[in-house]
């Protein structure tokens, strides 16, 4: 961000082989990638791991972790007092499998060492814990992307992010 504002975290991104979608990868902000699922026959063998799967996706769950965690434990350690942003990309089903990340991330929501801009998918079939325990928070501001709003509600979401920002009058 142009504005001094230091962003962290990572968001996720789909993995394709020509038109056909092959899995989701994590990256970190500044670049690092990892494994976050493949579909069955491309994952391998989970060598005699409990397999975590969503739909036709098997989840890597020692990539994630090795990839998403580490940002986690550096989010609040630097420039003490700085303005910061950390992304989580998202809050849902394939990242869920991880009690380690579950934490990581109720521990940054409950600090207030920084400004949490995350996603996680609306509620459909079974509800999923910590999305609902995130939803139901007193100091989240949720915004419902969709078809009609998805080109709009940009500026909604940075004027939001940017009042976080802002240092506290107390």
């Amino acid at each position: 961000m142009s504005s001094g504002v230091g962003v962290e975290g990572f968001y996720t991104e789909e993995v394709r082989e020509g038109s056909r979608r092959v899995g989701f990868d994590v990256v970190t902000v500044t670049g690092e990638r990892g494994q976050l699922s493949r579909i069955r026959d491309l994952a391998g063998s989970s060598h005699g791991r409990r397999e975590h799967t969503v739909g036709q996706y098997v989840v890597d769950l020692p990539s994630f972790e090795n990839v998403a965690l580490p940002l986690f434990r550096d989010v609040g350690s630097a420039d003490g007092g700085s303005r910061k942003v950390f992304v989580i990309d998202e809050i849902g089903k394939m990242e869920l499998f991880s009690q380690p990340f579950i934490r990581a991330v109720r521990h940054t929501l409950d600090s207030s060492s920084c400004t949490v801009l995350g996603t996680m998918p609306i509620p459909k079939g079974k509800p999923l814990g910590l999305v609902e325990e995130v939803r139901s928070r007193r100091d989240v501001k949720i915004f419902t992307v969709s078809k009609e709003n998805r080109n709009t509600i940009l500026q909604d979401i940075l004027s939001t992010v940017q009042t976080c920002l802002q240092p506290s009058t107390f």
